[in-house]
């Protein structure tokens, strides 16, 4: 089992907490974390973007996309576009992605003060921690 630190933008994190966001996803032009590098059981340490660790889930299922096309981008849009809670916007700006993760989210707890912690100074959106 690994440990993450993933940071989220705007409500994301808290979605994830309320139950909203059953699904993350993390799509990019080229091969990058968390892609190929996370597993069913790992643990996600959830940071909104600026702010302290807030909480955590557990990873249930993950899948990989290697040579996303338009069109397959369009498939996963109609697919998990409920469970990922995402804007048009979101998907505007992910149509050219070649690669995804789509982490299915298992139990989250929220924490009252962050256990965790992170001293992160960059602009990574995935960190593997161990």
């Amino acid at each position: 089992m690994k440990k993450h630190l993933a940071i989220f933008k705007g409500k994301a994190g808290e979605l994830i907490l309320s139950g909203q966001k059953r699904v993350e996803s993390r799509f990019s032009k080229v091969k990058t974390v968390p892609f190929g590098m996370i597993s069913s059981g790992d643990l996600v340490y959830i940071k909104p973007s600026g702010k302290e660790i807030i909480g955590e889930f557990r990873v249930k299922k993950v899948i990989f996309f290697d040579g996303i096309s338009p069109e397959d981008m369009a498939g996963i849009q109609k697919e998990y576009e409920k469970d990922l809670a995402a804007d048009k916007a979101y998907w505007t700006n992910k149509t050219n992605s070649k690669y995804g993760t789509l982490i299915f989210i298992g139990d989250s707890s929220r924490f009252i003060t962050s256990p965790v912690k992170f001293p992160k100074k960059d602009l990574r959106g995935w960190v593997v921690l161990d």
